[in-house]
């Protein structure tokens, strides 16, 4: 690796045990030029990182040797828009990286895929996957013309790869290996291929048993393989901008038809395609997963409706007055990782849709969040959330708190006044242990501050991972929501807790909005083309967290972020 001139930021990530970093701007694409293009030895002493992030350098050409092997920690990796080649890219990714679960490698203008991934010449018929967790590829805006068969030994577990805005010619082509081989990716969801080269869809497409979505958009296709009927689990396709010679098919494409396109391609073109057969099939089908459902047995249907769930984002450039969060020097020591954003167009009105809600945060709590003590959730309504927040911390004889459901109280008045109870219900129960909020008061012991999410009127809105603040309480009404998760163990628990917690509230949206559609018209509904077309989409308004000066520290979502709910959540960036 190049040993140019001091780099401030892996000083820093070295100094303070980082496990996020991220190089981009001008400053550092002088250094990588300086350096030979090429990143300095720095870089490999930094054992612990878990996503580094090395875009938008021209300069750079090459990772240099040893990456794999230095970073052995890496889930999130990304590398776009720079000038990485097969060459450059295959000496730092030339050993395993176990833990890797995204890669994004878009905008490089590779020509062919660097050997680690199964380009030529990989030698890897032998040896184990060099990513064995690997779930998101994004290979996009480069200058690939073939996929060989490598990729599958390389990446097993893939579910979403995304090849848009490259020179494939064909699709799947020489991804998939030959008959008599095991099953290759047999978890992959979903394929973006739009903006290619693409004159053959093979037959072979239906050996992917778990593809839910297919894009193939703007190529040169002139027919679609009769064979996509044959794809198990096909829910959303992407046909539009090739010139198919079948109009009556043609038709259906850009009118969003998946299912009507699949049943026409199953009937072979006969009469049996038109729309209005497709339709009643669409609407017997839905019948039969409701009797499934009504008798125990539609949890696999579940799983597959849940693939049509729609979210948009909303970025900050676009929204005339985005929420911040300022982040406080002292949260460092305390609970240093936050990560928010608001989420509009929820529906809590219907049944016990505000129980089902607050029942799916507890799960959560105790499942992911590994019963608080990697993560912590809070939930508010948007309405009642006074911005801008701050996230700081406060001495406990200082901190005042309205927690749910109580009285303002002092921070160390509730938690002895919660052990008090914790006693008291364990001497009544006859148990060893407490449950429910007083298991957690043991993660507070021997801070001398605690965190606090502070409204711009000076309420503590949030006493993490105790409890939120009756003033922005969710109640039935609520139609939008701030969501923050905190944690003192690594920001991308934080966003992994975020992801789950965004497509679980749009599960339980649609489930609500379904339970609504019986008393009215769904006609502004049906005007909504592709997945989750019984479904308006909910928006996901970008959040930034700050530190005291304005630098941008977190924003999410990320162009990364919600890869983990890829396959069960569709973005509309």
């Amino acid at each position: 690796m190049a040993a140019a001139g001091p780099w401030p930021e892996l000083e820093a990530a070295a100094r303070e045990r980082r496990r996020e970093l991220s190089l981009a701007g001008s400053a550092v694409a002088e250094r990588v030029a300086a350096g030979g293009g090429r990143l300095p030895e720095a870089l490999l002493a930094l054992p612990l990182l878990q996503s580094l992030e090395l875009s938008g350098c021209a300069a750079l050409r090459e990772l240099g040797p040893g990456v794999a092997a230095a970073l052995p920690a890496l889930h999130t990796l990304v590398l776009s828009r720079n000038a990485l080649g097969p060459a450059g890219l295959g000496a730092g990714l030339g050993g395993p990286l176990p833990a890797l679960r995204l890669l994004d490698l878009s905008g490089n203008g590779l020509e062919a895929l660097p050997a680690a991934l199964g380009g030529a010449g990989d030698g890897a018929e032998d040896a184990g996957p060099a990513f064995p967790q690997l779930r998101s590829l994004n290979l996009s805006a480069n200058r690939l013309r073939e996929l060989g068969p490598g990729l599958a030994r390389a990446a097993p577990q893939l579910q979403e790869l995304l090849l848009s805005g490259n020179r494939l010619r064909a699709l799947p082509g020489g991804l998939l290996p030959s008959a008599g081989t095991p099953a290759p990716f047999p978890l992959l969801s979903r394929l973006d291929a739009a903006d290619n080269e693409v004159a053959e869809l093979g037959a072979d497409i239906a050996a992917l048993p778990a593809l839910k979505s297919l894009d193939v958009a703007n190529n040169q296709l002139r027919e679609l393989p009769a064979a996509l009927a044959d794809c198990p689990r096909l829910k959303e396709a992407n046909f539009r901008g090739n010139q198919l010679k079948d109009k009556r098919l043609e038709k259906m494409v850009n009118g969003c038809q998946t299912k009507a396109i699949l049943e026409y391609l199953r009937a072979g073109g006969r009469g049996k395609g038109k729309i209005e057969s497709a339709r009643e099939d669409v609407r017997k089908k839905k019948r039969e997963k409701q009797q499934k459902k009504d008798s125990g047995d539609g949890e696999q249907d579940e799983v597959e409706e849940a693939s049509k769930l729609l979210v948009k984002v909303l970025h900050v450039s676009e929204n005339p007055a985005p929420l911040v969060v300022k982040v406080s020097p002292g949260v460092k020591d305390v609970r240093a990782f936050i990560v928010c954003c608001v989420l509009k167009g929820v529906n809590l009105k219907p049944g016990n849709a505000l129980k089902r809600f607050l029942t799916m945060q507890t799960k959560l709590h105790e499942d992911i969040c590994e019963k608080r003590t990697v993560a912590t959730i809070a939930t508010h309504d948007l309405q009642l959330v006074k911005a801008p927040l701050t996230y700081d911390v406060q001495p406990p004889d200082e901190l005042k708190i309205m927690p749910l459901g109580r009285k303002e109280i002092k921070a160390k008045d509730l938690l002895r006044q919660l052990q008090l109870e914790a006693e008291e219900q364990r001497k009544q129960k006859k148990r060893q242990n407490v449950s429910g909020l007083h298991r957690y008061l043991q993660l507070l012991d021997g801070k001398d501050n605690y965190p606090c999410l502070v409204d711009a009127e000076g309420a503590v809105i949030s006493f993490p991972p105790i409890t939120n603040s009756e003033k922005t309480k969710i109640r039935k009404e609520t139609r939008d929501l701030f969501l923050e998760v905190t944690s003192d163990t690594s920001l991308q628990i934080c966003k992994d807790v975020m992801d789950t917690l965004i497509l679980k509230i749009a599960e339980l949206n649609r489930s609500a909005l379904e339970n609504r559609e019986g008393s009215g018209s769904d006609t502004e509904l049906d005007a909504h083309c592709g997945p989750g077309n019984t479904n308006l989409p909910l928006v996901l308004e970008q959040v930034r967290v700050v530190d005291t000066d304005g630098n941008l520290k977190v924003l999410y979502p990320s162009k990364t972020d919600l890869a983990t709910v890829s396959s069960l959540l569709t973005v509309i960036r």
